[in-house]
């Protein structure tokens, strides 16, 4: 039988408002990247990084646990002038947390 995947636990925030810059900066550059840049790039970004920022500032470290809060909050979110939907943000912004943690996104190791 498979073991399960191991939880994975973000260090305690430093400055969340720092991180949650260089959240939305990244999550704008993968936008902007991974299809066409759109105005409305900016605005997912930014959305995303505020939620993220409140979690982490109400003590909020678990990765699992922080992808469910912007999958649930950024539903709220008008999608209608853009490529993504609240899934592919709480991926990619779950990808960007994993890469600067240097653990690799295939096996989490």
């Amino acid at each position: 039988m498979a073991e399960p995947i191991q939880a994975i636990t973000l260090p305690p925030p430093q400055d969340p408002i720092q991180e949650g810059e260089w959240l939305r900066s990244s999550l704008e550059r993968w936008l902007n990247e991974e299809f066409l840049p759109e105005p409305v790039n900016e605005q997912i970004a930014k959305r995303a990084a505020q939620i993220f920022v409140r979690q982490r500032m109400e003590g909020e470290n678990d990765l699992g646990s922080l992808v469910i809060a912007i999958v649930t909050e950024m539903q709220a979110f008008d999608f209608s002038k853009s490529f993504y939907g609240e899934f592919a943000i709480a991926n990619a912004v779950s990808d960007l947390l994993l890469d600067s943690l240097g653990i690799d996104r295939c096996c989490g190791q």
